[in-house]
């Protein structure tokens, strides 16, 4: 595929049913009122000169190249600021105009480095293109007197440069960081000739708040900003579109490559989740697919304390089969498993329930979204029939309430936090529950109407007493329930008990009863309301419970079934959804259908020539607690690095221990592998050939950009072992796999690779009632029928602070990093977070003694850890939190056993510990 190049229409579209007719350059156009003259003359194929203008971007009208004539009107107005007038003539092209243009590109050359043959930006330009478009041919005014050829480059970002004396102060990288990214890091500072781009207060970019997301890059019509990848690999030659393998987001993306090298990842506009932004991760995080680290070779040693032995293929998947094969006939079918992954295709997962369905003989394979978000297909389920999110994300841009729980966007899903900021910029309101104060509760032009401090593990409380609200002020939309929902007499009878009363439990959320009234009649009243939530509410004992009440709460004010509203979880990983949609839990076939469903169990047991077990298998801790038993014996891991990422480390490890077998298929050596007897190395993103489901129901390609590494994808292996433990199991190709999914899950019946390759992108369900897939669920009627109010119950965790564990852990994600950090870690990105921190309000460190970057001893009642303190008051008193991305700090160490009721989804948010100083930080830290 050749370079691909999107227009630039010059300013954002706009929409509206009203339409202006114009003529430009004798061409007659009729747009929507509002549009520009650039964008007009844009869209009937006239280009016109522009520097500053781009339609991701408001127009500035600061480069004066865009001038055009006007019939009836005075002077030469710049294109982007004029909008289009009904009957309004336009010339673009006269001789005047030409000479005022090459007068303003004379004083753009005049100062700036003449080296456009050296320059790594050249044949990508703009500067270098509107200079050859408006004819310059020399500058009268000569290089002598005052310029800025002499300012200096600042190479502190691991990933870009910043030369200003390229720089010509058109503002697109400012106004990129303010109107897409929301972070606005950059600024102009001076006036007139003075002007120049500033990173914060005259720091560097490091310095700054910039967080690295590219839109600056992006934006630079010059070689100001630029990549550090292209000065080093030159200019790429030809693109291949995929899908990011980082956060639930899906963002598209652009793979840029010089030959079979990639030099950048660049946000593809017609991304339907990004719309042509990135974060960091995704932009730059990609050097991982080729590090040194990558194990390319199949490996096996007999006993875990033997040295590894590099194998073919063929010796690594035959042992693997005979052990398998072996371990069952001595201990029984059930004492084999696998585990699949959310970093993998749905074309990889599929293949892996089908190998332990078909050829495994039973249903004991898990995924890592269990551990997630397990909770949120069980809670949907219930309440409105479907076990996903409810809108899209463009949705968003029509909300008027946002009610955002347990969930921090701007670290954990950067693209979709700049949509909310985008939304709250323009008026909309943002209610955040979070025992944190976290970026979207206060930041630059950014500031939640409610702060909602609920201690950790009461949540379910917290939303009984918002319904509670909704239920006895009046708030109720009945129209809404009484036509499209059921069970809500028992419901409401329930929650207009005083014991849900804000006040009743004012105590135990730690929420006063006032603010918590006045933040449920913010999202009851609005016009839009929506609720984003992510782990901080699956991740507890309480999850799905809590999943069902924000169901009802949301049913109760009518927020379902339009744009601006509905429930919508923000996935984790890449493939979250997917890996759910696939099958791969226990009782679940494909398509969230039981296993002792005989009619869907027979749609398999025809298409795959084996019966099935009618009986769910076992889920991950359950494989644990059964190896430690001596009864399960056999486990293959897919991309998941368990060891590091599972709750209670010793219970994991000890579990692994005690396997006869234990395959390990990913990228790196882990510290699962450590347990491991077979390793099997996997496929990056860059190799990859099929589809991701990002959090919004998006099936979006995945585009292999060069051949396996390992010389084999990783369905092809899956395929091989099951074929040689007897069971034949073969495609052609991932399409062939995507086409056996269609085929038996009716959510994916209309999907294709072919569908995909045609409309870019569906959100199932995708069949012949929305051959285009669906962007907003239940919006006539419910998946189920009518929507279900379900009783929530508030149960307090087992997991509570005591006299010697006082203090309340939970954990979570930063910006830079991903998931246990085996990709990211390996990264430029380790340049803004080395390690793992505990992060500890001032109060609980100096009762204790502790310093701002002390060591300290992290310890619960089942584990102990050390790392460094941050003390900051973001945190409440009584709560501390880290992240788990470094496996050397292995916060999971401390995390309990504790789970969800319904789905042992981890309490990984509750963890009772002590913090003591371990060693003092060294002078200077302080």
């Amino acid at each position: 595929m050749s370079l691909i190049k999107e227009q630039d229409y010059g300013t954002p579209a706009r929409s509206g049913e009203a339409t202006v007719a114009v003529e430009i350059d004798g061409k007659q156009v009729r747009v929507p009122e509002g549009t520009s003259v650039l964008r007009a003359a844009s869209e009937c194929g006239i280009d016109i000169p522009k520097l500053c203008a781009t339609d991701s971007l408001e127009p500035f009208g600061s480069c004066r190249m865009c001038l055009v004539d006007i019939d009836g009107r005075k002077g030469s107005p710049a294109s982007c600021t004029t909008p289009v007038a009904e009957g309004m003539k336009v010339r673009t092209q006269t001789p005047e105009l030409a000479e005022l243009r090459r007068g303003v590109m004379e004083l753009y050359i005049s100062d700036h480095p003449l080296d456009c043959l050296t320059c790594p930006a050249n044949g990508d330009c703009k500067l270098q293109d509107m200079a050859g478009q408006v004819g310059l041919r020399e500058v009268r005014y000569g290089f002598d007197g005052e310029n800025h050829l002499d300012l200096p480059t600042d190479s502190t970002n691991p990933y870009f440069d910043f030369d200003a004396s390229k720089c010509i102060a058109c503002s697109r990288c400012v106004r990129a960081c303010g109107e897409v990214q929301g972070t606005f890091a950059l600024t102009i500072e001076g006036r007139g000739f003075d002007s120049k781009v500033a990173a914060g207060a005259g720091g560097t970019f490091m310095e700054s708040d910039c967080v690295s997301c590219g839109a600056c890059v992006q934006a630079c019509p010059t070689s100001t900003l630029q990549e550090r990848s292209v000065v080093e690999l030159g200019m790429p030659n030809r693109t291949v579109l995929t899908t990011c393998a980082y956060c639930g987001v899906g963002c598209s993306f652009k793979a840029e490559l010089r030959g079979d090298e990639v030099v950048r990842m660049v946000p593809y506009k017609d991304g339907k989740a990004n719309e042509g932004h990135s974060c960091v991760k995704g932009r730059f995080a990609f050097g991982y697919a080729s590090h040194p680290d990558r194990q390319l070779k199949p490996m096996v040693r007999e006993r875990i304390t033997d040295p590894w032995r590099e194998v073919e293929w063929e010796e690594a998947i035959g042992h693997v089969a005979r052990r398998m094969l072996e371990i069952q006939a001595r201990h029984g079918a059930g004492a084999i498993g696998g585990i699949s992954s959310s970093r993998c295709t749905n074309e990889e997962v599929y293949v892996v329930q089908k190998m332990v369905r078909a050829a495994f003989g039973n249903n004991n394979v898990d995924t890592c979204a269990r551990v997630c978000h397990s909770p949120t297909g069980y809670g949907l389920k219930q309440t409105y029939g479907t076990s996903a999110g409810t809108q899209d994300f463009k949705s968003v841009e029509k909300a008027d309430v946002i009610l955002l729980i347990g969930a921090n966007p701007t670290d954990a899903h950067p693209v979709f936090a700049s949509r909310i900021k985008r939304r709250l910029r323009q008026g909309a309101k943002i209610i955040v529950a979070d025992p944190r104060r976290i970026d979207l509760v206060k930041s630059p032009h950014v500031q939640a109407e409610h702060h909602l401090r609920v201690r950790p593990g009461t949540n379910v409380a917290l939303i009984n007493a918002m319904s509670h609200v909704v239920v006895t002020e009046g708030l109720v939309d009945r129209e809404f329930v009484a036509e499209r929902c059921e069970d809500f007499a028992d419901w409401e009878r329930f929650i207009s008990a005083p014991e849900h009363s804000p006040e009743a439990v004012e105590e135990i959320t730690g929420i006063p009863a006032a603010e918590l009234r006045a933040a449920t009649r913010l999202y009851a009243s609005a016009g839009n309301a929506t609720i984003m939530y992510g782990l901080g509410v699956t991740e507890h004992s309480q999850g799905s419970t809590m999943v069902m009440g924000m169901a009802n709460l949301a049913m109760a004010t009518g927020n379902i079934g339009r744009e601006g509203v509905g429930v919508n979880p923000l996935r984790g990983q890449n493939n979250v959804q997917g890996s759910c949609d696939m099958g791969s839990f226990p009782h679940e076939l494909p398509g969230y259908r039981h296993v002792s469903d005989d009619v869907v169990r027979g749609t398999f047991e025809t298409l795959w020539g084996r019966v099935l077990d009618p009986e769910p298998g076992l889920r991950i801790p359950n494989m644990f607690d059964a190896a430690i038993d001596g009864t399960f014996l056999g486990l293959f891991v897919q991309g998941e690095d368990i060891a590091q990422s599972d709750p209670n480390t010793k219970h994991v490890t000890a579990a692994l221990s005690a396997m006869e077998l234990v395959v390990v298929q990913d990228l790196f050596l882990n510290e699962t592998s450590k347990f491991a007897h077979v390793f099997l190395p996997g496929t990056s993103f860059l190799e990859k050939n099929g589809t991701f489901t990002n959090a919004e129901r998006r099936i979006n390609r995945v585009r292999p950009v060069m051949a396996p590494k390992t010389g084999k994808h990783e369905w092809e292996i899956v395929c091989e072992i099951a074929q040689a433990m007897g069971y034949p199991m073969k495609y052609d190709d991932s399409a062939q796999i995507m086409d056996e999914i269609a085929m038996t899950t009716p959510t994916f019946a209309g999907v294709s690779f072919a569908k995909l390759d045609e409309v870019g992108s569906v959100q199932w369900p995708c069949d012949d009632a929305a051959p285009e897939g669906t962007p907003i669920m239940h919006i006539d009627g419910f998946v189920r029928g009518r929507g279900r109010f379900v009783l929530t119950d508030y149960v307090p965790t087992q997991e509570r602070g005591t006299r010697k564990f006082p203090l309340i852990l939970t954990t979570g994600r930063i910006l830079s990093q991903y998931n246990v950090g085996a990709q990211t870690r390996r990264t430029g990105n380790t340049a803004w977070h080395p390690e793992d921190v505990l992060e500890m309000h001032p109060h609980d460190a100096e009762v204790r003694g502790i310093r701002d970057g002390d060591t300290v001893a992290l310890t619960s009642r089942v584990g102990e850890t050390g790392l460094r303190v941050k003390i900051d008051d973001r945190m409440p008193v009584g709560v501390v939190y880290t992240t788990f991305h470094h496996p050397v700090t292995g916060a999971n160490v401390v995390t309990t056993e504790n789970s969800d009721w319904a789905t042992n989804c981890p309490e990984y948010k509750v963890t009772a510990v002590q913090v003591t100083l371990r060693h003092p930080a060294p002078a200077g830290m302080v």
